[in-house]
């Protein structure tokens, strides 16, 4: 009788366990079948791109491509990558160096400062130093000096290295903090001289640093919209804009697709160049760099680099809120209105990006399985493609299958900051599903709880700061973009960068004052987030 009872009681338990595993194949199916349907949404865009140049008759495609207008544009836009990639390494590594290897006195401010430009978008400060050079500029009518106009490629060179050096800094100090930094005085007692002892020892494990900033800041130099316009370089960016409000969209979506591949090509380079020895694990501290008398130059060098790349553009736009000459132009008078408008875009964004990065996240997070590895990476393509490029892209989208959605309703542009700026949210979410200790998730499991409660009581709870800090990075961004809501915004309906950029096109640069204060405030607390958040990874 005991038998048939243990019998019976094996069956049960193991149609128990197939229920289970049955329920939890359907669960992960269904975050995958999430994670897909997520991943298809964002690279739809790119096949309506494609799908639009390939209606281009071949032989109008071959002579647009291999048009003079093109090649210059090509040549003005990996000139402009290439220069800013090697200005921001000129200008980041040193700085890097200077705050972690050296008696640099009161390293955590100099480190505040060499990092601060990266809250200010590049196109605030192209606009603040146009305005201040040139005949009629800040300077000559205050000193009746009248300095050479900033503009051009050179202008947009200058102008974009101020504000992307940061990533090279940034992540070349990283790379120093986590190297083993007596490993060079190891050199040095080998009779190694300190320029040799850095060239041979420190530079090969900074490298993957080096590079990995390098890559943000051509990335960010070929991709940016707003500085090469408004410092009227033809690049591909400024290029697919006009051809767009031209109508000429055929030529638009080649140079689109163009933009796509060389941005492609950048990608598979940095990953060749970035896999190299491994810079972390080392904690042992090295000597310092004494700089002795050099140390006043030194401050000095980051002292002026943040009264340019800091001060001066503050300074302008808070003048320009007392300048009243010229006529007023009433459509272009700040109201609170594009303010709330901003906030409501980006708050959408946010809410959507979210919702489309739980399950994506959560899906890479619990499985790391190929498939999982696949659609996450999918996620990201909207990030490594330019803003101006998804939204010509949804442009063909919205007019040719969605008319009522084109300029007619904020969903379409929402879609676009969501297709652009998702990465942001994928990535802290998944970050905080690795941190849920799988035994807590088991331990609600035998309390009978279902997958569903368990993840709303269990897993919910403890992802919600990752949530709320992706949530966070996708709105701070979004009030930030240019080109997208320039492209898509509906008919009526102005925000703050689209009044700056109505202000920089009339030359009334007044009206834009008060739109990019309120940016650059918004841009130093998104500053504020990722600080924060970097404290609480260390913790």
């Amino acid at each position: 009788m005991k038998s048939i009872t243990d019998a019976v009681q094996t069956s049960q338990h193991v149609q128990t366990v197939t229920d289970r595993l049955e329920r939890a194949d359907l669960w992960m199916v269904a975050l995958a079948a999430a994670s897909a349907l997520v991943a298809f949404l964002v690279v739809l865009p790119m096949f309506w791109l494609v799908w639009q140049a390939s209606t281009v008759e071949l032989l109008r495609a071959y002579d647009l491509i291999v048009s003079s207008q093109t090649a210059r544009i090509t040549a003005n836009s990996i000139g402009l990558m290439l220069f800013v990639t090697v200005f921001s390494i000129v200008l980041g590594v040193p700085l890097a160096v200077l705050t972690t290897r050296t008696d640099l006195p009161y390293p955590r401010f100099w480190t505040v400062v060499a990092a601060l430009p990266l809250v200010i978008p590049s196109y605030i400060g192209a606009i603040a130093f146009t305005g201040m050079f040139g005949s009629g500029g800040e300077i000559d009518s205050l000193f009746g000096v009248s300095i050479p106009r900033i503009d051009g490629l050179s202008g947009a060179t200058f102008i974009i290295t101020l504000y992307t050096y940061p990533y090279v800094f940034l992540t070349t100090r990283a790379a120093l903090l986590s190297m083993d930094s007596s490993l060079p005085d190891a050199a040095r007692t080998l009779n190694a001289g300190p320029f040799e002892a850095f060239r041979r020892v420190t530079l090969p494990q900074i490298r993957p640093g080096i590079a990995a900033g390098a890559l943000l800041a051509g990335l960010y130099a070929i991709s940016d919209f707003g500085t090469p316009a408004f410092m009227q370089a033809s690049v591909f960016t400024s290029m697919i804009y006009w051809e767009f409000g031209n109508f000429n969209v055929e030529y638009a979506a080649l140079l689109a697709l163009q933009l796509v591949a060389i941005v492609a090509v950048v990608l598979v380079i940095e990953a060749g160049i970035g896999r190299d020895e491994d810079a972390s694990g080392g904690t042992r501290v090295g000597s310092t760099i004494r700089l002795g008398i050099w140390k006043w130059p030194a401050m000095g060098f980051v002292s002026a680099l943040g009264v340019v790349t800091l001060v001066v553009p503050v300074t302008i736009f808070t003048s320009w809120l007392f300048r009243s000459e010229g006529d007023p132009i009433p459509s272009l008078e700040f109201q609170w209105e594009f303010a709330f408008n901003s906030m409501y875009l980006a708050v959408l964004a946010a809410l959507v990006a979210c919702a489309f990065a739980l399950p994506v996240a959560y899906y890479s997070g619990r499985t790391n399985s190929l498939v999982s590895r696949i659609l996450e990476r999918a996620t990201y393509v909207g990030f490594a493609v330019p803003g101006v490029v998804i939204g010509l892209a949804l442009v063909f989208l919205g007019t040719r299958t969605l008319p009522s959605f084109y300029r007619q309703g904020v969903w379409l542009l929402v879609f676009a900051y969501v297709v652009r700026f998702l990465p942001q949210a994928v990535g802290t979410v998944r970050s905080s599903v690795l941190q849920v200790d799988d035994k807590t998730i088991e331990a609600a499991r035998t309390l009978n709880a279902g997958r569903i409660e368990t993840f709303r009581r269990v897993t919910l709870p403890a992802i919600m700061p990752g949530l709320v800090a992706g949530a966070v990075l996708v709105f701070l961004t979004t009030m930030k973009e240019l080109p997208a809501t320039l492209m898509l915004q509906p008919i009526g309906m102005d925000t703050l960068v689209s009044i700056i950029w109505d202000a920089q096109n009339a030359l009334a640069y007044r009206y834009a004052a008060i739109p990019a204060l309120l940016l650059i405030l918004i841009s130093g607390f998104s500053m504020l987030v990722m600080l924060f958040q970097e404290e609480g990874d260390l913790s």
